[in-house]
């Protein structure tokens, strides 16, 4: 390890990557603590002094938004990238749908590299614009009391207005890394974000740790048993998302037999690799988004209809939406499963799969070109992806049920054994993966004896 680590450094282009990512992650964090203008100063003293808090895990509207901003990278607080990048992330989503439906745009994305620029462009305007539904919402939802040098109306304007540069700048910073860094920019973000939580944690364990045997419903301390339920639960998700990732699902290709001249070449053979969890983490950041939706506008209606008959309905429909409810659960796992197959559905396409293998002059043993082919390749990735979101739904909802039976705060036991704890490793897994692919294309040792990490295979 310590001599790959060494033989990075010796590659004078891969040294240029990392320290290039390295410096723009550090921009990055230095960002998520330069205050919006106008910011009341003692707003920005309460928020420091309840940091190591965590959140308080009481299902509240704050809760849940810290709970979103901790797998999207963001802070919801009245810092320049408090909306972190997924706004971005929605976006291209939203492109990417349109794509498969919008004939113009399906026309651009077959255009290569020009139509490619051109859907990205298209991308940034609906960044700009979700940016400012997002900023009204979050602004109106999370801040009470952030006012401070500039009147309300002036300083919501230019509250608004710097949360939607900010993520615009985060975005521009994430293309940079992807053209100049090493990586994925807007997963290194994410992760970076997700990171700079640590030190909480680990001040949040130090207070209330202890080496005693307590029940698991003791009250501001942590026995030892939660400590070792959190453990078991790190080291559980880490080998499950290791090999989630790596898995695949090979289906062996055959090559016809090619007559070149006057000899015949036999076919070769060879395997088709399907990812069993094709959609990443995509479905888990997805669904916790849209689950803020519902929640907000029961509540906002409750609100804004006090005294009336409406209010106490509405009121009940934003509790069953909090994350401490069994309904909320049910929703969350759903959403996960439909976002799974609805994104592998747009990444993988059999039809146009199956026509490559023929056009190539390949087939699978046993099905025939075409149609066929593509119904098979359909069934196998439908099963192979139900694998994949019954583990992103099972490291889902394990964090937020443990938090619920033992009033550990969520966002400990989420960080150490769920969402976040995921997306760090899938990213890791990534970066790892390129600079191994670079040592090896330099004739130098990967990281591991036999090159590459590897996952399970079938």
């Amino acid at each position: 390890m310590i001599a790959s680590l060494i033989n990075v450094f010796k590659i004078p282009e891969l040294r240029r990557k990392i320290l290039f990512t390295l410096l723009i992650i550090v921009a990055y964090r230095f960002g998520m603590y330069i205050p919006i203008p106008g910011t009341d100063a003692g707003y920005l003293a309460n928020i420091v002094s309840s940091e190591s808090e965590l959140g308080g895990g009481g299902g509240g509207l704050g809760d849940y938004l810290a709970f979103i901003a901790r797998i999207t990278g963001g802070s919801f607080q009245p810092f320049l990238f408090c909306l972190g990048i997924m706004p971005y992330i929605s976006a291209s989503i939203i492109l990417q749908l349109l794509t498969q439906s919008v004939p113009t745009l399906e026309k651009l994305a077959k255009e290569g590299e020009a139509g490619r620029r051109k859907i990205n462009e298209y991308t940034r305007y609906l960044t700009v614009l979700l940016c400012l539904i997002q900023a009204v919402f979050v602004f109106k939802s999370a801040w009470q009391g952030a006012e401070g040098t500039i009147s309300p109306t002036m300083y919501k304007l230019v509250a608004i207005t710097a949360m939607t540069a900010g993520t615009i700048f985060l975005m521009w910073l994430g293309e940079l890394v992807d053209e100049f860094g090493i990586g994925n920019g807007i997963s290194l973000i994410i992760m970076a974000g997700i990171v700079d939580r640590l030190p909480g944690v680990a001040v949040y364990l130090k207070q209330r740790a202890t080496l005693e045997f307590l029940s698991f419903q003791a009250e501001k301390q942590i026995g030892i048993e939660m400590v070792l339920l959190i453990a078991i639960m790190f080291v559980g998700v880490v080998i499950g998302v290791v090999l989630i990732t790596q898995a695949q699902r090979r289906i062996p290709i055959q090559q016809a037999k090619q007559t070149r001249g006057r000899r015949m070449t036999a076919g070769g053979r060879s395997y088709l690799p399907l990812r069993v969890n094709q959609a990443g983490v995509i479905p888990v950041i997805f669904a916790s988004s849209l689950l803020y939706i519902p929640m907000y506008l029961f509540g906002w209606v409750a609100e804004a209809s006090a005294g009336t008959w409406v209010a106490p309905v509405t009121f009940e429909f934003a509790e069953l939406f909090k994350y401490d409810n069994f309904i909320h659960l049910l929703i969350y796992v759903a959403l996960i499963f439909v976002f799974c197959y609805f994104w592998t559905a747009i990444q993988f396409q059999p039809k146009e799969m199956s026509e490559n293998l023929r056009d190539w002059g390949s087939f699978i043993p046993g099905m025939r070109p075409g149609r066929r082919t593509a119904e098979y390749l359909e069934r196998v990735m439908n099963r192979i992806t139900y694998v994949g979101a019954a583990f992103l739904s099972v490291v889902a909802i394990v964090p937020i049920t443990v938090s619920l039976l033992t009033g550990v705060s969520m966002l400990m036991t989420g960080f150490l054994g769920g969402t976040g704890l995921l997306i760090i490793v899938s990213v890791a897994l990534d970066v790892v993966q390129r600079v191994e692919s670079h040592l090896i294309m330099r004739h130098y040792e990967g990281f591991l004896v036999e090159g590459r990490v590897r996952g399970r295979t079938s």
